[in-house]
């Protein structure tokens, strides 16, 4: 057989119904403003961290929405809460208080009665 250099990439689908949504219920919770976030990406463009390192905390956002939460510590050790994601929105959502509740929710995951999530087990005792 010949071979053209072709391979059959996995689906890009995202399999949303079967992610644990507890974090990102807690998180709606918490800060209910989130809802009405736009995805504009102002937060991302004057992020003094993704000027250093590698962060976007849209991208962040998206991925708790989808109850995706892997490598998430490892994503919001990165922000240093500097506050000017906040001062950029159109929407006032307050950006911090998104940061700091996920970094408790991952602090104290037991005491709260939200599970481990995948890739979060590892870190979470660390700092």
């Amino acid at each position: 057989m010949v071979d053209w250099g072709y391979t059959i990439n996995k689906p890009r689908a995202i399999a949303y119904d079967a992610n644990d949504h507890t974090w990102e219920n807690a998180l709606q919770e918490a800060v209910p403003v989130l809802r009405s976030c736009i995805g504009c990406g102002n937060c991302t463009a004057t992020c003094t961290a993704g000027n250093f390192v590698p962060f976007n905390i849209r991208k962040l956002q998206t991925l708790v929405r989808r109850g995706e939460y892997a490598g998430l510590r490892k994503e919001l050790d990165k922000c240093m809460l500097c506050g000017k994601c906040r001062l950029v929105c159109p929407r006032g959502i307050n950006t911090r208080k998104m940061i700091v509740t996920l970094k408790r929710l991952l602090a104290q995951p037991v005491a709260a009665g939200i599970p481990v999530a995948p890739g979060a087990a590892s870190t979470a005792g660390q700092r």
